[in-house]
């Protein structure tokens, strides 16, 4: 069956706050100037919004450049932070920080804690409202080109292939949309972008990006402990001295209070399980103290970008753009990016608008001016001044970091004449399990502490049993010839929803590598921490995954 074609101005990947803020823009420019610019959103969640994780606290500066009568409009930013705490823990104490010596970067006056994706649904309605199109359920899976090489769209997956790779009764094929221009805002570590980046040499100068992975809880707790407008972070335990991690406790309105932990997914024991991580953070006194008596209501995890401006790639290639956390442009310090992937989609569109208006003759030129204006903006000014902060931490570790990038952002204001830079691949750090602490770590109690699967129940992931499994073995014998051998299989431990096991039969021999893709949350951990870069991430059928309600 041949596949049918919509063509568009713009076609954007993923409606994320770049993608949807591109969108937006795209559609004020049109009716500014009167030029028609039609633009089409495509979202691999069921719905806009079911697979954004974020912390989040939010820097509402692009929103109030964007529509800036948000507030008159309804926008869900209704919780300013009114109180920040910072400790630093050990196994039973926690000290606290003065916010008034931190770095002015770290503070969050006129910020909000807000649900990201409750915010990206808003988003939506207003891109619709001007004219875009999202179609929400369908995922891009391919990347189109043009016989020049430039590209010409994306190609949403085939639906009713079964497991065996046969087509079903059911089968349609995938749909291509077609674009002078396409922009991608797949978030972190993207499928399509991988390719891309590959494809043009788009990483080329630029340091290998660094991640890591957020796991994040939300809570109803006692009222009595409630603090609506509160944020808390903090560092130190359960980390050691040379893992990087953090935590950020994040209180919501209704007696809610979103908990989460990072991990820095360049650490080297391939002991360490992120996910447990986490719920050991929970049972510190400090912490359980809030949890006691409240109730997890739901749950998710998801990949961040860590490596800064270093690691940013090329933005342009002919016939497109990368935009928002698929090119990297989080802060690390701060603990913020959606601010940066609301700016960057928006420079995306002004470059698309003015090369749309230009006198060109096919092809569409290349996207030039949105590389320039992304260096004469406040995303590069910020992230130029938090460049050393995270490269130092893997210098010198969790003392000489946090002194380091104190004295850097404090006292250099960011401007240091020197950068510092990434050396290593998350999945190169790994030293082998025979040379490496095991962790013990304590039992779920289903109070404060859970396991995987019961975690990955609350966060409403569904995939449809009897579809090609989309996380792709290069070389099946990998796990236990190399993998296992090495390290232990580390995929057991750093995936936080349970996809990957090791069995034995009764004997306790003949190990097999088992991969539960019914249970992936689309973290994306698997695809940047596997060792030997084994395993890679496909877009399962479209609205398969996790459906994150008020996260």
């Amino acid at each position: 069956m041949e596949r049918e074609y919509m063509e568009y101005d713009v076609v954007i990947v993923g409606a994320g706050p770049a993608g949807l803020a591109a969108a937006i823009k795209l559609r004020q420019l049109s009716q500014e100037t009167g030029r028609e610019i039609t633009v089409c959103v495509l979202e691999k969640g069921s719905e806009v919004g079911a697979h954004i994780l974020s912390g989040a606290v939010f820097e509402p500066r692009p929103l109030d450049e964007l529509i800036p009568d948000w507030k008159e409009k309804g926008a869900p930013l209704t919780n300013p932070v009114r109180h920040e705490k910072f400790m630093m823990l050990t196994e039973k104490k926690a000290f606290n920080f003065p916010i008034a010596l931190l770095p002015k970067q770290l503070h969050n006056d006129g910020n909000y804690i807000i649900s990201l994706g409750n915010l990206c649904r808003w988003m939506a309605e207003q891109a619709e409202a001007l004219g875009a199109e999202i179609y929400p359920g369908f995922a891009a899976a391919e990347v189109l080109y043009h016989e020049d090489g430039r590209v010409k769209g994306v190609a949403t997956g085939d639906l009713g292939i079964g497991k065996d790779g046969n087509n079903k009764d059911s089968y349609q094929p995938g749909m291509e949309l077609h674009g002078k221009y396409t922009l991608f805002g797949e978030g972190c570590r993207g499928s399509l972008t991988k390719t891309l980046e590959q494809r043009f040499n788009l990483r080329d100068g630029a340091d290998p990006q660094t991640y890591g992975l957020g796991i994040k809880e939300l809570w109803e707790v006692d009222p009595s402990k409630h603090q609506e407008g509160t944020v808390v972070h903090t560092a130190g335990w359960p980390m050691d001295g040379a893992t990087y991690g953090g935590s950020f406790i994040y209180h919501l309105p209704d007696n809610q209070v979103y908990v989460g932990y990072v991990v820095g997914l360049d650490y080297q024991n391939p002991h360490l399980s992120p996910f447990q991580e986490m719920q050991r953070f929970k049972t510190h006194p400090a912490i359980r103290a809030l949890l006691d008596g409240g109730k997890r209501i739901a749950y998710g995890a998801r990949a961040l970008n860590e490596g800064g401006l270093q690691s940013i790639p090329k933005l342009i290639f002919p016939g497109g753009a990368l935009i928002g956390c698929t090119a990297g442009f989080l802060n690390v310090p701060k603990i913020k990016g959606s601010h940066n992937a609301m700016k960057s989609g928006m420079l995306a569109a002004e470059s698309i608008a003015q090369a749309l208006e230009s006198d060109y003759d096919s092809p569409a030129p290349t996207l030039d001016s949105y590389p320039e204006a992304f260096k004469s903006s406040w995303v590069y000014k910020e992230l130029h001044e938090a460049r050393n902060f995270r490269p130092a931490f893997a210098r010198w570790g969790l003392l000489g970091g946090t002194l380091y990038g104190g004295f850097d952002l404090k006292v250099l204001a960011g401007k240091a004449p020197w950068t510092f830079h990434h050396k290593h691949a998350d999945h190169e750090s790994l030293k082998p399990a025979s040379e490496m602490p095991k962790i013990a770590y304590p039992k779920p109690d289903g109070v404060i502490t859970f396991d995987r699967l019961s975690s990955v129940f609350l966060s409403n992931t569904n995939h449809e049993e009897d579809q090609p499994v989309h996380l792709h073995l290069k070389d099946p014998s990998v796990p236990i010839s190399h993998n296992l051998a090495l390290f232990d299989e580390p995929a057991q431990r750093y995936c936080p929803a349970g996809v990957y096991e090791v069995v034995y039969d009764d004997k306790g021999e003949n190990p097999q590598f088992v991969i539960n893709a019914q249970n992936c949350v689309h973290c994306k951990t698997c695809d940047i921490k596997d060792p030997k870069q084994n395993i890679v991430w496909r877009t399962p059928e479209g609205g398969g995954g996790p459906n994150y309600p008020n996260m």
